[in-house]
């Protein structure tokens, strides 16, 4: 029992790990930065894109939106750092991971902004626009808000996913929170690091996942 603690919970180990691993949680809280803001944005344009009545721009959108969807995270993330390389297309291992967390994440934020978006009823539309509002005025004034406060819980599981979704970058030698902690366990050769990482992203996930229920709840009466 002494030696399962001792190879999982070794606080010496633990404390001597986390300065490397700051560093890495540093860089995870970058890349979520980045992947987060830009997923919003893309997926909102691809929402009214997917939404648009101009079938030119409609289609190439759902097409986009599937294929994104379906394609892995980590299928998409190696193909962009590894194969686009061939095509002499280098690009730092940063940027391969916001690429595609981006190209996946802005199609299921699409989705969302949707789903929200259609949760407006026409009347609403049709009120602002007889108040003089143009068709872009209601849109962000009048729709989009009520549109995001409909699926914020939605929106908030999803962010909650990426920040997840960020340890995948492990795999292309980028030093978030998850490289950093296998870094100190190959030097330890235990796997107390491990452990101190997985309690590193409870304590950051965990409070907003309890918001997200709250507010599940709350929509729900």
């Amino acid at each position: 029992m002494q030696n399962l603690l001792d190879q999982f919970f070794n606080l010496t180990i633990m404390a001597k790990s986390l300065p490397l691993m700051l560093s890495g949680l540093w860089m995870t809280a970058k890349l979520c930065a980045a992947v987060i803001l830009l997923g919003l944005i893309g997926g909102l344009l691809l929402s009214l894109a997917n939404l648009s009545p101009r079938r030119w721009l409609r289609l190439p959108a759902l097409v986009l939106t599937d294929i994104f969807r379906a394609l892995p995270p980590l299928v998409l993330l190696i193909f962009i750092y590894s194969g686009l390389p061939f095509a002499g297309i280098e690009i730092s291992p940063f940027t391969a991971v916001v690429l595609a967390f981006l190209l996946n994440n802005s199609a299921y934020y699409a989705e969302v902004y949707r789903a929200g978006i259609l949760s407006v009823s026409k009347g609403q539309w049709e009120a602002a626009r007889s108040t003089g509002l143009s068709q872009m005025q209601t849109l962000t004034s009048v729709v989009l808000p009520q549109a995001a406060r409909n699926v914020l819980p939605d929106l908030l599981s999803n962010t909650v996913e990426v920040v997840k979704l960020t340890s995948l970058a492990s795999v292309v030698s980028l030093s978030e929170l998850l490289y950093t902690a296998n870094m100190a366990r190959s030097i330890t050769y235990n796997a107390s690091p491990l452990v101190l990482a997985a309690l590193i992203y409870l304590v950051i996930l965990w409070p907003v996942v309890r918001l997200v229920s709250r507010f599940q709840r709350s929509l729900a009466a």
